[in-house]
């Protein structure tokens, strides 16, 4: 890395001036008065989230916004009303798939608890050696339940540790002194304020990463982060070296930096960005990803605690109109509303790429950003908590992205995602890391290790063909039906309930994605089994998109062979005058893949209407 990592161009930020008393009285006289206007209007009082329009004009070395037009005055001072930014936001948000629970409620500390019990009864059952069926079918139950059951007592343990808040004293008093008003001009943007943290003044840079985005999407997270709260400067990063992308950067008077080639990815990206820049933290935004106007304002207190490394915010999605859509975003709704909150208390929050705010002295002690792996985040995540930096993490919406929205971008995420976190575990395997405390070792062993269950699903269809072609069952077929439904049950069931729990409302459409997305970890564990280097795809990147059929020919040969196993299954029970719980348990599981198999039908028939029009 680059000495010039940590201070490019010889710019240093840590004298900057303290708070005068004279500045400090001009504040609070400054937010009386806003909050006379508001009485008078009589609106709730939002002193701290101050409406502005935010109109900024040249680069970093222009702070000074130009001068508005009598209207747009008038609006800026309308604090009855929210600025444009903030109702575009609050827009986005309106649509995002995410509930935030309140995570002291007692009745998800009962439902954990509830579920917790539910596997250690489900894994007593499962292996008693009298209820032990067949040796193959029982071995490949044990082996692939073991792991899932492991997933999901880390995930519980987690869980329970979510109520943890990390918003202490030092963050609200670092907050309620964020800003350093300039003077009594009401109708200045807040964008421009400088801000402090420990009474010295900070600098922030927003890097906004792009590699052949739609130019549209650029210009919307574009212009919403150059409307943040709080002075900052605004970076577009663009790894496709695109002349509109470039022209876009000039007109909305934000920075364009680009590189001769693509070198590490986004984390190259990122650090090529870093020795060009000054800012004592930096944003990290995915091109897709539009901030909200307080991003800063929530997020920067943190920093007041030396040892904070980086503040991660959730990954929402408001782009939730269709089956793949609605379950890769439900998808991950339990790990953003109570896994990353749990791992708060354990200092193992990680950093998942996009809506993230850094530490620049912490991310320069490791040599910048992880480049090795398509998973930088997460890398670079474990690397400072290795060096005792923390992390915290924050549940409260910030930032509205899109998710995949067709089965070839879904498929190329999940598999990068998947590649990453199994590189971890055979490359750097958290269990042996003695740089980590036990607690975070076991937390990045959760991580590294999640993409298996996938890969047990996959084991599992596979045994009611075992029972129907082969008479081979992985429980005594003496056992009466209801005991293992029972035990069964208390296991997934209430997985189910607290996922239901999480998200609001049943939601098949993620079942039925975790269901078949087997090949795609499969997949994944064999690129990082072998080393084997994929290219980088960006979710949302303009172009056009291939036949989903590209994509599934291993599901299409999935549902095929379990089609003509239910076939054979319906025959032996007119035969026997039985129905086994293989045939009805493989006739789902045949059904499920037919859903799958009917929304790639869908999905084709759209694009090839697009492609005629």
């Amino acid at each position: 890395m680059p000495e010039n990592l940590t201070r490019p161009h010889g710019h240093s930020h840590a004298s900057r001036p303290l708070t005068s008393d004279r500045q400090l009285t001009r504040r609070a006289l400054r937010e009386r008065e806003v909050r006379e206007r508001e009485r008078s209007a009589s609106a709730p009082v939002t002193a701290p989230t101050l409406e502005r329009t935010v109109p900024r004009r040249g680069t970093g070395t222009d702070r000074d916004a130009a001068p508005r037009p009598a209207a747009a005055r008038d609006a800026a001072t309308d604090l009855t009303r929210p600025s444009p930014e903030r109702a575009d936001f609050e827009r986005r948000a309106a649509r995002v798939g995410h509930v935030e629970r309140d995570l002291q409620s007692p009745s998800l500390t009962m439902l954990v608890l509830l579920a917790t019990i539910g596997v250690l009864l489900y894994a007593s059952f499962l292996l008693r050696p009298e209820n032990a069926g067949d040796l193959l079918p029982w071995s490949l139950v044990v082996v692939a339940e073991s792991i899932m059951m492991g997933q999901v007592l880390i995930s519980l343990w987690t869980q329970l540790s979510s109520a943890h808040d990390p918003r202490d004293f030092a963050y609200n008093e670092a907050r309620r002194h964020l800003f350093l008003p300039t003077g009594w001009d009401l109708d200045a943007p807040l964008g421009t304020d400088a801000m402090q943290l420990g009474g010295t003044g900070v600098a922030v840079d927003v890097f906004v990463t792009t590699y052949g985005e739609p130019v549209e999407t650029i210009r919307t997270t574009v212009a919403a982060a150059r409307a943040m709260r709080g002075r900052h400067e605004t970076w577009i990063l663009d790894d496709g070296r695109s002349p509109e992308v470039k022209a876009l950067a000039a007109e909305l008077g934000v920075h364009y930096l680009t590189r001769p080639d693509n070198a590490g990815a986004k984390a190259g990206n990122i650090n090529h960005a870093l020795t060009k820049s000054s800012g004592d933290y930096f944003v990290v935004l995915d091109a897709d990803f539009v901030p909200s106007p307080d991003f800063l304002v929530e997020t920067l207190p943190f920093f007041a605690r030396e040892k904070v490394a980086f503040v991660q915010t959730p990954q929402v999605y408001g782009n939730i109109h269709n089956f793949i859509t609605r379950g890769a975003g439900y998808l991950q709704t339990v790990f953003y509303s109570l896994i990353q909150p749990g791992k708060n208390r354990f200092n193992s929050a990680f950093c998942v790429g996009t809506n993230v705010v850094f530490r620049r002295d912490a991310v320069a002690e490791i040599g910048g950003i992880y480049a090795g792996s398509k998973s930088e985040d997460v890398w670079t995540s474990m690397k400072l908590h290795e060096r005792g930096w923390h992390s915290v993490y924050i549940p409260t919406v910030l930032a509205v992205g899109d998710t995949p929205e067709n089965i070839e971008a879904y498929t190329k995420q999940q598999t990068r995602w998947a590649t990453g976190a199994f590189e971890i575990l055979f490359q750097a395997n958290p269990l042996l890391n003695r740089r980590l405390t036990v607690d975070q070792r076991l937390q990045y062993f959760g991580t590294a290790t999640f993409y298996l269950g996938g890969v047990v699903t996959f084991a599992l269809l596979l045994l009611p063909p075992l029972q129907i072609f082969l008479d081979l069952t992985p429980i005594d077929a003496g056992l009466p039906l209801w005991q293992w439904a029972m035990y069964y049950s208390g296991f997934y069931l209430m997985q189910i309930v607290v996922a239901v729990y999480t998200i609001g409302s049943f939601r098949w459409e993620t079942l039925l994605l975790s269901t078949v997305s087997f090949p795609m970890y499969i997949r994944a564990l064999g690129n990082a089994l072998l080393r084997r280097d994929r290219a980088w795809h960006v979710t949302g990147r303009a172009g056009r998109a291939a036949s989903p059929f590209n994509f599934i020919v291993p599901q299409v040969l999935m549902f095929l062979a379990l089609l003509a196993t239910t076939v054979v299954g319906v025959w032996k029970a007119e035969w026997t005058g039985a129905v086994t719980l293989a045939l009805v348990w493989n006739t789902v599981n045949t059904a499920a893949l037919a859903v799958f198999l009917g929304i790639a039908v869908r999905e084709g028939a759209a694009l090839k209407n697009r492609s005629t029009r």
